[in-house]
């Protein structure tokens, strides 16, 4: 039975993690199908990521843990690994990634919210990097984390506290809190649906690559070169929906 819900929905993809038995908590199953379905999101223009039941996730599966313990040094190299791909194949989706996330969201759960370009959370949410309470720590998820959080990791690592949703707003691993998360991650989705559907994807490339110097230059150029920039800055001009705006309608 599939960990895992993954609809395409017009121009959006959904993807519903599924296992609200155990708070759609990581195990192998579950790593595997995220990774296939984060490897190739075709042409869609926006990718939601969220859970079902009463957490987004719950972090490590404990049948999963309790497997682990019996791996040797390069079994646990390659368990890390497929995880590391996973968080990687969301972290670099070209379509961005808006993660809706309520109940709670620990360890690599917390790291599944760092990977989204745009995360909303509920009041409810909460939040931790809690491996240190186990005696391991964050390794796998820590590349992600830190991007987004920054020199916060020097706590919330070592402590390994849970916080709630103002916290994780304060700190930027959420990029805001409310009480219809669901409502405004839908909001968010339509405003990057009147972007152009390359130029959202090269601006996400941007984020990603922070190029300098001349680099940025041509970087624009190319794009108000281009047949999308050029019917984006005439429809501008011209008072009219740009062609994207119109086929979506």
């Amino acid at each position: 039975m599939s960990a895992l819900k993954v609809v395409r929905d017009g121009p959006i993809l959904r993807v519903t993690l599924a296992r609200p038995e155990r708070r759609n908590a990581f195990d192998a199953a579950l790593i595997a199908e995220l990774a296939d379905a984060f490897a190739d999101v075709a042409d869609a223009r926006a990718v939601v990521l969220e859970g079902e039941g009463p957490s987004f996730c719950a972090g490590a599966d404990i049948d999963w843990q309790r497997s682990s313990i019996d791996l040797s040094y390069d079994e646990n190299v390659e368990d890390a690994m497929r995880l590391y791909r996973m968080l990687e194949s969301i972290d670099s989706c070209p379509a961005p990634v808006v993660c809706c996330v309520h109940g709670f969201a620990l360890g690599g759960g917390s790291g599944l919210v760092a990977c989204a370009d745009v995360a909303v959370a509920w009041p409810d949410a909460v939040f931790g990097f809690t491996e240190v309470r186990l005696g391991i720590i964050p390794a796998v998820i820590s590349p992600f984390v830190l991007a987004k959080v920054g020199s916060a990791a020097r706590r919330y690592f070592v402590t390994g506290e849970r916080f709630g949703a103002d916290v994780a707003l304060g700190i930027g691993l959420v990029s805001e809190v409310s009480e219809d998360a669901g409502e405004r991650v839908e909001l968010i989705v339509r405003d990057i649906l009147a972007g152009g559907p390359i130029a959202v994807r090269e601006a996400k490339k941007l984020v990603h690559d922070a190029p300098s110097g001349v680099a940025t230059a041509h970087i624009a150029a190319t794009r108000r070169t281009s047949e999308e920039g050029q019917d984006g800055l005439r429809a501008f001009l011209d008072r009219r929906p740009a062609s994207w705006i119109e086929d979506a309608d």
